[in-house]
């Protein structure tokens, strides 16, 4: 369970560390980010206010983690000695971020001093500007740095705040899109089992140009050489996601030969994104007007990928204009 550090020193004894073989000077640089997580006793959790820190921290604690909240910089360095020396502490996490202040600077210090006697992961969580305006008015929170700032100045300064940190993380996440059952999985897949390309979350998009390219995507695609299925008046009416629609368009040579071709693209890609510790892909797809060609072709991408067991997800963004 989440505790405090005053509960835990009560029933831990403080002894001198035992030195655990530690990679000198921090992590490898060939070392992968999902090999230094699994071999982590102690995961160091922070990032921007509202990407979701307290839901990581909450899969740690079903994980079987030691869970504190809000630790005070200054105190890391006891509560890595007790992660070596307590009977009751096996593994362990914490969340420490931009509440602690000007304290926060004598965190990379402090990280790079525990990471020489104890296993240290630090995990760096991040989203994009829009995401978290739409947290922080959904839930109503005051930021922690709340001031004369409007929130979108103040989210800027906490960012660049926090730079430096980042900087230095072993496993940075782009929580933008996931939801709190993703982010949940996500570390499961990442902290309880040797991890494979299955831990990516794919979003397959889809668009239309005349209402601009959406600027979070990783891979865009152009499907207007498709034939287009509004000049067809029974299917003008109808989306890429209705049979009739779709029928229609892969029963086409080059759509199917478009689809192989980007399904033998993912397959090289995929592996390489998640070596590199990428989290969340999203592959676009845009036609004219988002209704029919792009939107099959999401619908089909994700299917395929869903059938070789890839986590996916699909966003029909101009879907109803």
């Amino acid at each position: 369970m989440t505790v405090s550090f005053l509960q835990m020193t009560n029933r831990a004894k403080i002894a001198e560390p035992k030195v655990p073989v530690a990679r000198k000077g921090g992590k490898s640089k060939n070392a992968r980010p999902e090999t230094i997580a699994q071999e982590a006793k102690l995961v160091v959790v922070t990032g921007m206010s509202g990407s979701g820190k307290g839901s990581v921290l909450k899969a740690f604690e079903d994980l079987g983690y030691y869970c504190v909240d809000n630790l005070p910089v200054d105190l890391i360095p006891k509560f890595s000695k007790l992660c070596i020396t307590s009977s009751e502490i096996s593994k362990a996490a914490l969340v420490v971020d931009i509440r602690e202040g000007r304290a926060l600077k004598r965190l990379p210090g402090i990280f790079r001093q525990i990471r020489k006697t104890v296993p240290t992961t630090l995990l760096f969580l991040h989203s994009s500007e829009d995401a978290l305006l739409r947290r922080f008015s959904e839930t109503r929170r005051p930021h922690p740095l709340r001031g004369d700032l409007s929130l979108r100045e103040t989210i800027a300064a906490e960012r660049r705040a926090l730079s430096g940190i980042r900087e230095m993380a072993d496993l940075v996440i782009d929580t933008s899109r996931f939801t709190v059952h993703d982010l949940r999985n996500y570390i499961f897949d990442r902290f309880s089992a040797k991890p494979d390309e299955h831990t990516l979350m794919i979003s397959c998009t889809s668009f239309g140009y005349r209402y601009g390219v959406p600027t979070d995507t990783d891979l865009v695609f152009d499907v207007r050489f498709l034939p287009n299925p509004n000049y067809i008046p029974k299917l003008k009416p109808l989306t890429g996601k209705q049979t009739a629609v779709a029928e229609y368009i892969q029963s086409f040579p080059q759509t199917k030969e478009f689809i192989g071709r980007i399904t033998d693209l993912l397959s090289f890609l995929i592996p390489h994104y998640v070596r590199e510790g990428k989290s969340y892909l999203t592959i676009a797809f845009g036609c004219t007007g988002g209704h029919h060609r792009s939107v099959m072709m999401a619908q089909s991408i994700a299917k395929i990928l869903a059938g070789r067991k890839f986590r996916t997800r699909i966003f029909h963004r101009d879907i109803s204009k």
